[in-house]
């Protein structure tokens, strides 16, 4: 599930995660915030009820025996409840309730007297007051509903008479709040933070679609120029690996093809020479057969020169209609016959012409060579399109559909030498179409022949 919805592009990770990263921090900020203001507010509250508590104390220590009675039913509220008893309804002291303990005998002063202060949640109705009046209970009740968990301070002061006025209070919670200042900062922090992503992403996306694509037309063969070094630091360092990589393969092929530039001279002299010296000898079988050896020498030196010099390497790359091309070499081949190409839709690619023809004609020509006849048909399949040229030979068998592309591989079972080249035919034509990007692949039909399946990135 996270994979599905997890973005892939790197800038929208890089701004996902900061978000996520901001929303964590902010969020546990405001918990512990929230916690901070719920001590303070209750500290208050404790505090405000404790010097009330302290103040009926002193007043009952100061007051005659026959208005201590009406002092307690004065100063009675609904959610505040002075009794006086003969023992504490108090049996210790709570430890969260120690700052209003102190603040409790502070106020009181001399002499020192004993205090016993408790605070704790409550869920439930609050034991002992039934007769205290209906507009505590229905307040108490009210903060029970809400679910705002109601806190009780309960407070036992032993009076100066030795009895003891016993105290319990009860107030809201402090529920948790969103300050329009935080949402404000919230908001502000997440903008900023977006602007920071967005900026990142595009220092590194930049330069990495730049160098994706370039390697990708690289490794195609075009000619490219070395590209700007920005970016980090590591993307720099990338960007200057990459062009000192394409200027290493571009002087060795460079050199290599001068090479066999050199050894194609060196061979086609001797031939030369051989083909003069057979004219001046008188015809015979043997001249004949001389003549058909060099000419077959001939012809493997200038496809083995044509394979390894890469021809298609040095080739312009334009944008080519595929339906066109295939039409014109269909054209020029008997025996082909067209599978739907009149009806097909543009399919534009950029591309090789030359060497993309001479590769579809060396596979087009294979097909009619051994299979008499060949169809030929095209079809976009998302961003590539998918060439087919079928025949209806003996075909191959399963193990050999890979080993055909090898250089100067032939099966003598099926391709006898006089019906066939020299073996570079579909090495040539596959070598061109990975230079393309692409790949060319062979199959068995069902209904007898071997089907080539050329796909080629647009």
């Amino acid at each position: 599930m996270i994979r599905q919805f997890w973005p892939q592009s790197v800038g929208a990770q890089l701004l996902v995660m900061l978000l996520l990263a901001l929303g964590i921090s902010q969020g546990l900020s405001l918990l512990v915030f929230s916690d901070e203001r719920d001590r303070a507010v209750r500290a208050a509250l404790g505090y405000e009820a404790a010097g009330r508590a302290a103040n009926v104390a002193q007043l009952l220590d100061q007051a005659p025996e026959g208005l201590r009675s009406q002092i307690v039913l004065a100063a009675n509220s609904p959610l505040v409840r002075f009794w006086i008893d003969d023992s504490p309804a108090v049996d210790h002291d709570s430890h969260d309730a120690q700052g209003i303990a102190d603040r409790l005998r502070r106020t009181l002063g001399d002499p020192p007297r004993e205090v016993l202060v408790e605070i704790h949640d409550r869920t439930d109705a609050v034991p002992g007051v039934e007769d205290v009046p209906n507009s505590m209970r229905q307040m108490h009740a009210a903060m029970l509903a809400e679910r705002t968990g109601p806190l009780e301070l309960a407070m036992s002061i032993q009076l100066a008479s030795g009895d003891w006025l016993n105290v319990r209070s009860m107030f809201h919670r402090p529920v948790a709040q969103w300050l329009v200042s935080d949402i404000a900062a919230l908001a502000i922090a997440a903008i900023l933070v977006t602007f920071v992503a967005v900026v990142t992403a595009v220092r590194i996306v930049r330069p990495m679609r730049k160098l994706a694509n370039a390697s990708d037309r690289a490794g195609k063969g075009e000619q490219l120029a070395a590209l700007p070094e920005s970016g980090p630091q590591e993307l720099r360092d990338t960007v200057r690996a990459f062009n000192r990589m394409q200027a290493r393969i571009r002087r060795f092929v460079s050199g290599r093809t001068r090479m066999l530039a050199a050894l194609g001279h060196d061979l086609r002299s001797p031939l030369t020479a051989m083909r003069l010296r057979l004219e001046l000898i008188d015809e015979s079988e043997d001249r004949d057969r001389l003549e058909a050896l060099v000419d077959e020498m001939q012809t493997m030196v200038e496809a083995t020169l044509a394979f390894a010099r890469g021809e298609a390497e040095t080739e312009e790359t334009v944008a080519v209609d595929l339906r066109d091309l295939l039409q014109k070499l269909v054209a020029e081949t008997k025996g082909v016959r067209i599978d739907g190409l009149g009806e097909a839709a543009a399919v534009v690619a950029r591309v090789r012409p030359v060497a993309l023809k001479r590769a579809l004609r060396n596979l087009i020509d294979n097909a009619v060579r051994y299979g008499e006849n060949a169809e030929v048909g095209l079809l976009r399949d998302r961003d590539a399109a998918i060439i087919s040229i079928s025949d209806n030979g003996p075909g191959l068998p399963e193990d050999q559909l890979e080993a055909v592309f090898e250089p100067f591989r032939r099966l003598e079972t099926s391709r006898s030498r006089d019906t066939g080249g020299t073996g570079l035919g579909l090495a040539i034509a596959r070598t061109v179409i990975r230079a393309h990007g692409g790949e060319v692949t062979l199959q068995n039909r069902k209904a007898g022949g071997l089907k080539a399946t050329v796909e080629l990135p647009l």
